[in-house]
């Protein structure tokens, strides 16, 4: 007979990867991961899902709470025993090393996490063993990303819809953050994260599939020519948003995100109808 929570992890793993990330139910609406370590007496892999927070550069943070419970989870047992994970994001995978934080990086990072959900420190004060952060850092490999996706055109639609989930997300926090006008230092860190990500989603287009179209496809020049020039005003409103995170302004914060939520939705939907049909006959 399968284990309850065995059970209710599989549904949530196959709505996961269905659905390209989306899921109902507790994980409705945040950020989550699919994580495969390797058991650390068996040697099998598991996967288990696994909130997450953004965290900047090539890496991201995930707790082991177990819910308050008073023993580890097995995730984090497996990955302490065999540090190379692997990491579904519902559109992209790739194979990570975990770090476990320790002392102030860890404190640091604790407290991120509780500012933006209390629901961490309600964990912590269930239990009597202080709950461990591990930073995922992405093993690098060459060449392109690889993109859950059957096709180049499948692949530009489902990473647009990350950039517009996490904006969603974004503006969902700063909503939450009521009256206030303190930015929350999470919340900065989530923006700056999506910033970055925005940032070299653009360069590898500039750099690698404008040039590609441009050469096969010479009547599609003065769209990608309108793309490319889009690319540098997003650019400047990105940096204009950075600009604004280093203040503690949240009015002045959700001016600029609601700006770009509207310029970038106008964009990705622009080159989804420029590009997809370009790709499908390379």
């Amino acid at each position: 007979m399968p284990h309850p929570v065995q059970d209710f992890n599989q549904r949530i793993i196959d709505e996961f990867r269905a659905h390209h990330g989306r899921v109902g139910g507790p994980f409705e609406g945040g950020r989550l991961i699919l994580l495969t370590t390797t058991g650390a007496r068996t040697g099998t892999p598991h996967t288990t899902p696994v909130g997450y927070l953004p965290d900047g550069g090539d890496r991201i943070l995930v707790i082991a709470s177990a819910g308050g419970s008073p023993r580890h989870p097995d995730w984090y047992r497996n990955l302490v025993a065999h540090p190379q994970v692997t990491v579904e994001s519902g559109v992209f995978t790739y194979k990570a090393k975990a770090v476990v934080l320790a002392g102030e990086e860890r404190d640091r990072a604790f407290a991120r996490a509780v500012e933006a959900d209390r629901g961490w420190a309600e964990y912590q004060e269930k239990t009597d063993r202080v709950l461990p952060v591990v930073a995922l850092h992405e093993i690098a490999r060459p060449g392109p990303p690889n993109i859950n996706a059957s096709s180049p055109g499948e692949a530009i639609k489902l990473v647009h819809d990350v950039f517009r989930r996490e904006l969603a997300l974004i503006r969902k926090e700063l909503a939450a953050g009521g009256g206030t006008s303190t930015l929350g230092a999470q919340l900065r860190v989530n923006c700056l994260t999506f910033c970055q990500g925005l940032h070299n989603h653009h360069t590898g287009e500039d750099m690698a599939m404008f040039p590609f179209l441009a050469d096969r496809h010479p009547e599609a020049a003065p769209a990608l020519d309108r793309l490319r020039a889009e690319h540098e005003h997003i650019a400047a409103l990105v940096e204009e948003l950075r600009q604004t995170l280093s203040g503690t302004d949240l009015d002045s914060v959700r001016t600029e995100v609601d700006r770009l939520t509207t310029e970038l939705e106008a964009h990705l939907t622009y080159e989804e109808d420029q590009l997809i049909p370009l790709l499908a006959h390379p």
